[in-house]
């Protein structure tokens, strides 16, 4: 009998990376890169706040952290996807260049802005933001009558009102609860994020794990949004806490079968799939904890985590990843870097959901550990992306 290999064979090896600097070509490459440190450090200024050991800025504590999540880091992640995507759907280009650059620098303004005194000016530059990424997209959009995704559009400039609301609120211009400002807000990206799950992790699970026979139903894909624009609406308008739990309940179960067709247990030995089904998972989980503190039985905050811990972090960092990896030529294959980005960011939202859940007295040590856990996995992207996100794609097309 001849011998059997005693190692598996090694994945294909990229060719060594072109020369030059390409940073501004494409969408992705400035925005994931900026969302990766930014999220790292920001968390680690977060912890610091939250212990004690740091002051806090124009907005104030969780305020501040809520805010950052939302509207800079995860903002930042839908602006390289849409801005890359898009260009895409429509054949029509996007801002690459200087109006990339400077699409960024309104990003990085509002950052700045929030952490100083000019509560207007960081109100204007937040809001700003995301309306000027829906005339980015809109445009080519527009011109290829591409009408299937004009409501990203409306979406972005949603959120842009939702930003100059709760600025505007913080102000006294109008009564607006800083935390109803972040609930609506969520349950937008919770949208956003449900209909691009929806579209791309079932054909990223047909093209990584052959033979999975991931599918689609159509009831099932309009129960599952149509609950999240419910929930959108019952926030919205401050329905009975029974009646926003039977919409988050609902919502969990039909995310919850929408998961189950996905066969998210045939890809576990794909980490750049699984972390997409991971993810997925933690928005079933959203849902019920939501449905749970509604009720009452349950404190909001183990909600809100488990859906920007578990699955905004977790898909956000696997799309990053894996569109990464695609748009710059190389292999859809991960090594022990992303295996350890991902299992980092489980951990912390496992740590940040349920930690203080099970033990109330280790609440605090449940933050800083979850919030330690989660920078180490956006720091080590930020340290492994760089290169990729920073030369010339290796196949040589433009992107």
């Amino acid at each position: 009998m001849d011998e059997l290999p005693l190692t598996r064979p090694l994945p294909p090896r990229a060719p060594p990376a072109a020369a030059g600097f390409a940073l501004w070509n494409l969408g992705f490459r400035p925005f994931y890169l900026l969302a990766s440190v930014f999220s790292a450090v920001s968390v680690l200024l977060w912890v610091a706040q939250y212990s004690g050991w740091l002051p806090s800025a124009y907005l104030q504590g969780p305020l501040w952290h809520g805010h950052e999540m939302l509207f800079g880091y995860t903002l930042a992640v839908i602006a390289g996807f849409l801005l890359t995507a898009v260009r895409a759907w429509t054949a029509q280009p996007t801002p690459t260049g200087v109006p990339l650059m400077a699409l960024a620098a309104l990003w990085v303004l509002g950052r700045v802005l929030v952490l100083t005194p000019f509560a207007i000016a960081a109100a204007v530059a937040n809001a700003a933001f995301p309306v000027a990424l829906a005339v980015a997209i809109g445009i080519p959009l527009a011109r290829s009558r591409n009408v299937r995704n004009y409501f990203f559009v409306g979406l972005l400039v949603l959120m842009g009102g939702l930003i100059l609301s709760l600025h505007l609120a913080l102000q006294g211009a109008f009564e607006l609860p800083p935390r109803l400002g972040l609930l609506l807000a969520m349950d937008v990206v919770l949208f956003i994020m449900a209909v691009m799950g929806g579209r791309v992790i079932p054909m990223f699970t047909n093209n990584g794990v052959p033979g999975t026979r991931a599918t689609r139903n159509p009831l099932v894909e309009k129960l599952a949004l149509g609950a999240v624009l419910l929930l959108f609406v019952a926030d919205l308008l401050q329905w009975h806490p029974a009646v926003i739990a039977g919409i988050a309940l609902i919502g969990a179960i039909a995310h919850g079968v929408r998961l189950l067709l996905w066969r998210s247990w045939r890809t576990l030995a794909t980490p750049l799939v699984w972390i997409l089904h991971a993810a997925y998972a933690w928005f079933v989980v959203y849902l019920l904890l939501r449905a749970l503190s509604a009720a009452g039985w349950l404190g909001e905050t183990f909600a809100a985590h488990a859906l920007t811990v578990g699955a905004i972090g977790g898909l956000t960092l696997g799309m990053m990843t894996r569109t990464a990896r695609g748009h710059t030529g190389r292999p859809l294959v991960s090594d022990g870097h992303e295996f350890a980005m991902f299992l980092l960011m489980q951990v912390a939202a496992v740590v940040r959901v349920f930690g203080g859940m099970v033990s109330p007295e280790s609440y605090l040590a449940s933050v800083q550990l979850s919030g330690l856990l989660w920078s180490a996995a956006f720091g080590l992207y930020a340290v492994r992306y760089w290169p990729v996100l920073t030369r010339p794609r290796l196949d040589g097309k433009p992107g």
